[in-house]
């Protein structure tokens, strides 16, 4: 048999162990403590050098002939002292000028207090007080003499350390304050350091792109920005240049800070995040101080990622609104964040990310290419991106079979995704409330209605007259709006309080649209008169029901006459100033502003005068529809078909064309309640403010 070979070993010196990147040695932070401890202890040592007992004994006969009896003593104390009976002697101030004096302890000390000039011992306290009243009976001004207790050092350190120690300890906590508090000492010295929250392998973040739903397009930007810094010789190498910052700009609740979120869970690279409120401070030039301070921290770390919140805190347009000969705060933070982004010190591999939701108060320098590269729209989700979302938040809950995304995601036109996220939450609870195994289709939409509306109030007490009034009125906005060509279709009309002051609601169902002609804006604005005609019809007099009504169409007036150019005597005009550049005067004449009160008058006179003719044609339908919401609170489209026959025009909405594909209405009994943005919460409708 072949010998096995042995295995050799290489001698110890020639074995190279295997190469350990070495972790980066960050300098030991200094504790701020040990200057208050070294203050402390100064005090301390001071003390004790000031107040050291450097008085000296006299002998009591010297003592006698040549102070007591010649009326140079102010007092006398004596106290206990170790086995012996001390009294320390006090010289009158006048008489420490003698020459006799030059060679004891003068007055005063480090505290300020009085100090003894000299002293005398005695065997006890008794003898002393006998020998001073036997050397003093022949003088004709006696010396006072006192007793106190044995003397502690401790005691009168403490004495005279109190105060100041109270002093430092509330130079302390306001210094931390100030500091912003948190764990650690001297925050007063890090004030101007920055607040930025550090991601990166050890903390990373579990959010990826899959949890972000209904913003393709707007994942697809950021995507290439996570890319090229995976893979950065895929741009370089055909000489392009990845963008330096990128502007996340949408409405509240569409998922800016959660693409973000995606962002810091797919690029493997440091990704710092802060709020732009983190910036301001009490101090001037803190701000300025950290925007340094955090771009010093991502330059350790390049490549990575910076995120600021909420930019719209210390990005707003420099000039407006700012003092005279005054120093603004927010205008040095945002100059020093304008040079950090794009400046003679700018260096490649740090890629800025921000979000806003109010791009229109943003300075321009801001804006420009070279700093913000690209600005990514972030836009309410449309049919397709709120099935995503809806699929999304549904994962979580348990759903009974007939829960179909689809179908709730034409149920929300308007809605955003952190409405969304609410529709499901509140969907839960219910469900829960009514101790169901699932969560069911009518939980949802109990839940849309409890978003859009309120919450429910049955047992709200209501007179019957005010009753009638919302019955009456809610029964003119679905009159008007089943017998208008161009109205939204209504889908449920109820006389249940919901939410604050939300007597009675109509709800509908608007097609999703983004362009608006003067036949729908006209048609929409007389359903919403509807309920103050019915009210003027039937009763002959108006309530302040239709408060909401009005100001919705007022609104809406306005901006046909000054914004959309569609009133002929004003003219094809706009007066739309959303960046306030016309600083609030009015950028048109007082003539100009008179025809503009005259023309919207007229124009609300007209929408009053055609709803009026509307329903006092159809004033039976009107009578009968009222009569059923008293008698069943709440109607669905059935139901009004059954009263008033189906309604004359062929008009899909969204929900028949996305879901159905058919033009047949699906039946209202399964409780179709529409959207946001055509909601109703008192006493019109909504959609009247979806025209811009």
């Amino acid at each position: 048999m072949e010998e096995k070979k042995k295995p050799t070993m290489k001698p110890r010196q020639q074995r190279k162990a295997p190469l350990v990147p070495k972790k980066p040695q960050t300098p030991q932070k200094f504790n701020i403590f040990w200057v208050y401890a070294a203050i402390i202890g100064g005090i301390i040592i001071a003390s004790y050098i000031f107040n050291a007992d450097t008085s000296k004994e006299v002998n009591y006969d010297v003592f006698v002939k040549e102070m007591l009896q010649k009326g140079d003593v102010k007092k006398i104390v004596a106290y206990k002292s170790a086995d012996l009976a001390r009294a320390d002697v006090y010289i009158k101030e006048d008489r420490l000028n003698d020459p006799k004096y030059s060679s004891f302890k003068k007055q005063g000390n480090f505290a300020g207090a009085e100090s003894p000039t000299m002293y005398f011992t005695s065997p006890s306290l008794d003898i002393i007080q006998k020998q001073l009243a036997e050397d003093q009976k022949d003088m004709p001004q006696k010396v006072n003499l006192s007793f106190k207790s044995t003397e502690s050092a401790w005691g009168n350190l403490l004495t005279i350390l109190l105060p100041v120690i109270l002093i430092i300890v509330f130079w302390i906590f306001m210094m931390r304050r100030m500091g912003g508090g948190g764990g650690g000492g001297g925050q007063i010295f890090n004030i101007g350091k920055s607040k930025a929250q550090l991601f990166d392998k050890e903390s990373q973040v579990n959010i990826t792109f899959n949890d972000v739903a209904g913003l393709e397009e707007a994942k697809q930007e950021v995507m290439e920005i996570v890319d090229f810094l995976k893979n950065p010789k895929k741009y370089t190498n055909l000489g392009g240049k990845i963008p330096k910052g990128a502007l996340l700009v949408g409405s509240p609740g569409t998922g800016k800070t959660l693409l973000a979120k995606a962002v810091a869970g797919e690029a493997q690279v440091p990704f710092f995040s802060m709020s732009g409120s983190d910036f301001v401070e009490m101090f001037v030039g803190v701000g300025a101080s950290r925007v340094r301070d955090l771009f010093k921290q991502a330059k350790d770390k390049a490549p990575c990622i910076i995120f600021i919140d909420e930019v719209d805190a210390i990005g707003r347009a420099r000039g407006k609104n700012s003092v005279m000969g005054g120093n603004d705060e927010r205008e040095n933070t945002l100059n020093q964040l304008l040079v950090e982004m794009d400046g003679f010190g700018t260096d490649s591999g740090i890629i800025i990310l921000a979000a806003t939701n109010r791009p229109d108060v943003l300075d321009s320098a801001l804006l420009r290419p070279g700093r913000f590269d690209r600005q990514i729209s972030i836009d309410k989700p449309d049919l397709l991106g709120r099935e995503q979302i809806f699929k999304v938040h549904l994962k979580p809950i348990k759903t009974a079979g007939e829960v179909d995304a689809k179908k709730l995601s034409a149920q929300t036109p308007g809605f955003a995704g952190a409405e969304i996220a609410n529709v499901c939450n509140e969907a839960a609870l219910i469900a829960a409330r009514r101790n169901k195994d699932f969560v069911d289709m009518q939980d949802f939409q109990d839940a849309i209605d409890r978003v859009i509306g309120g919450l429910e109030k049955k047992n709200k007490i209501i007179s019957p007259e005010e009753k009638k009034i919302v019955a009456y009125h809610e029964a003119g906005h679905a009159i008007a709006g089943w017998f208008l060509e161009h109205a939204d279709p209504l889908v449920k009309v109820s006389i249940v309080p919901r939410g604050v002051a939300a007597l009675g609601y109509a709800q509908y169902l608007p097609k999703e649209q983004f362009l608006y002609t003067t036949e729908q804006l006209i048609d929409g604005m007389c359903m919403t008169m509807g309920g103050r005609v019915a009210e003027d019809i039937i009763f002959g007099k108006i309530s302040t029901g239709a408060q909401n009504d009005l100001e919705r169409i007022t609104k809406l007036s306005y901006a046909m006459v000054t914004i959309y150019g569609m009133n002929k005597n004003v003219g094809q005009v706009s007066f739309h100033d959303p960046q306030n550049e016309y600083n609030f005067n009015k950028p048109y004449s007082d003539k100009t502003a008179e025809l503009i009160d005259t023309e919207v008058r007229d124009l609300i006179n007209d929408v009053y005068a055609k709803t009026k003719t509307l329903l006092t044609e159809k004033r039976d339908g009107l009578e009968k529809l009222a009569q059923k919401l008293l008698e069943k609170e709440i109607l669905f489209q059935s139901d009004l078909e059954e009263i008033l026959g189906k309604r004359p025009f062929e008009t899909r909405t969204t929900y028949d064309e996305f879901v159905n594909g058919t033009g047949d209405q699906k039946p209202a009994a399964e409780g179709l309640v529409h959207d946001g943005v055509g909601e109703n919460t008192d006493l019109a409708n909504e959609s009247l403010t979806k025209e811009d």
